[in-house]
């Protein structure tokens, strides 16, 4: 007698995963501080979220694009030009540690030398190892994250989340622009949106009904 599994043709159901919000601050400083996290992720995650720059943008970074005494860098933007991205104190403080005296070659690294041949600028050539690619490092993420609410997560929403966070606190949309990259408004308009973090704050400041200290 032939056992037919009737349960074989149900489709599990796919858990939803929002990767277009921003998160909120409390996500982004409780990720950004987790003790089980490498010095080079920290660093990497801690520099989107301040410079709010794409991440292949930061990725092909080299040790001699970094200006590090005042906090920023030379980076190509998406289309080819040249910018300037700035970070602030928490990407300064980390990334003598990650560099660790090099002076020269990628920023961030992979663990162990390189197996391919690749180009002289994407290999360290004191260690033999090679530049992180997105994918790995998108892949580093989405596991680091896979556990959090709403994930895993996006090297992507960092970005967006700092430009969120920085909407909120008043920054105009020409500076928002400039930290950015972007060129035009209305690419900029759906990461300027505020949280509904944000909005309950104004929503409780702005209540008549509130009693007042």
């Amino acid at each position: 007698m032939t056992v037919i599994d009737l349960t074989a043709a149900i489709r599990r159901r796919q858990r939803r995963v929002d990767r277009s919000r921003a998160l909120s601050r409390r996500e982004i400083e409780r990720l950004l501080t987790r003790d089980d996290i490498s010095i080079r992720e920290r660093t990497l995650w801690r520099m989107l979220y301040e410079s709010a720059a794409r991440s292949a943008e930061v990725l092909r970074l080299d040790v001699e694009d970094l200006d590090l005494a005042n906090r920023r860098a030379k980076v190509t933007r998406k289309g080819g030009a040249v910018d300037v991205i700035v970070w602030q104190t928490k990407t300064a403080m980390l990334l003598p540690r990650l560099l660790k005296g090099r002076k020269s070659g990628p920023v961030f690294l992979t663990d162990r030398r390189s197996r391919v041949e690749l180009p002289p600028g994407d290999i360290d050539r004191a260690s033999g190892k090679a530049r992180l690619s997105y994918r790995r490092a998108a892949e580093i993420f989405e596991e680091a994250t896979d556990g959090e609410q709403g994930g895993p997560w996006t090297l992507h929403q960092l970005r967006h989340s700092a430009l969120t966070h920085d909407a909120e606190n008043g920054a105009s949309t020409p500076m928002l622009m400039a930290k950015s990259g972007h060129t035009s408004v209305a690419s900029l308009a759906r990461y300027a949106r505020p949280s509904s973090e944000a909005l309950q704050r104004w929503q409780e400041q702005n209540d008549p009904g509130r009693r007042r200290p």
